[in-house]
């Protein structure tokens, strides 16, 4: 089933930054800065540690602009308030590109880390306990909404349609056995339903800040997960010499360590 992608609000800060930026068009192209949209939190402090190699290796200054939703990130990239942002991965990009007909591509060989996704509860110990009519959280932004309904699917749970489609909703269920109520909720807001809901679906960027550990999920993505998060250009800046510089700082030795101080093992490096 196509379901629209729905927005989130801007937290202020980043919708002043946002508008801002986007009144500044035609400016000057400035082959020595480059801007970058990411996720306000601990990914701003990957792109900081980046910030500082590129600047290093390559003279080239990098402006950070810290964005507070999964939606205006991919907006702001495309109508050139940034260069590119880094926060998604490339289920997410082609869900934003084919809704909204934004003209991004995912950069060649730009990936970022695997952030693993993990089933959290407050109330049960082991996923044994989840008892049937058990209510879950999920985004309710198609590509991880589907991620977590790909878990389930894993761990016999429930069945879908198809156990590997990326695009996969609630309405894919063929068997709820189990007669689970899904509440789809804001990627973002995910661990305030903790104590709502009885197992909550938390991307890591997200679990970690609010404390929770991927060593802590009753379920969670392996290693080989395919949801890799990338830079994303707008088509024609595949080549961008910049844009390149800034990738190669970030796909390096100290960014993976800084990486694994903020995350342990629930960053894995996706370039190596």
């Amino acid at each position: 089933m196509h379901r629209a992608i729905k927005g989130i609000a801007l937290g202020a800060g980043a919708l002043a930054l946002s508008a801002f930026l986007s009144g500044c068009g035609g400016h000057k192209e400035d082959p020595n800065t480059v801007s970058v949209g990411v996720m306000a939190g601990p990914e701003e402090e990957l792109m900081e540690m980046a910030k500082q190699i590129a600047k290093q290796r390559y003279n080239l200054n990098v402006k950070i602009v810290e964005f507070n939703d999964y939606v205006a990130p991919n907006s702001s990239l495309a109508d050139g308030s940034i260069d590119t942002n880094a926060y998604q991965h490339k289920p997410y990009l082609d869900a934003m590109v084919k809704d909204r007909g934004l003209d991004l591509v995912p950069l060649p060989n730009g990936n970022t880390f695997i952030f693993p996704i993990g089933g959290y509860s407050s109330k049960y110990k082991s996923i044994s306990e989840l008892p049937d009519g058990a209510t879950i959280a999920i985004s309710n932004d198609p590509s991880n909404g589907a991620r977590a309904l790909l878990i389930l699917e894993k761990a016999g749970l429930i069945k879908l349609k198809n156990a590997n489609d990326p695009t996969s909703s609630v309405d894919d269920i063929t068997d709820n056995s189990h007669h689970f109520k899904f509440d789809e909720l804001d990627t973002a807001q995910m661990p305030r339903s903790l104590e709502d809901v009885d197992l909550a679906f938390i991307n890591n960027n997200f679990a970690e800040p609010a404390g929770l550990h991927l060593s802590d999920a009753l379920l969670k993505e392996d290693a080989h997960s395919p949801y890799v998060n990338l830079f994303a250009v707008r088509k024609g800046d595949e080549n961008s010499e910049k844009i390149r510089h800034l990738v190669d700082a970030y796909q390096s030795d100290d960014v993976a360590k800084k990486a694994h101080d903020l995350f342990g093992d629930g960053a894995i490096p996706g370039w190596k």
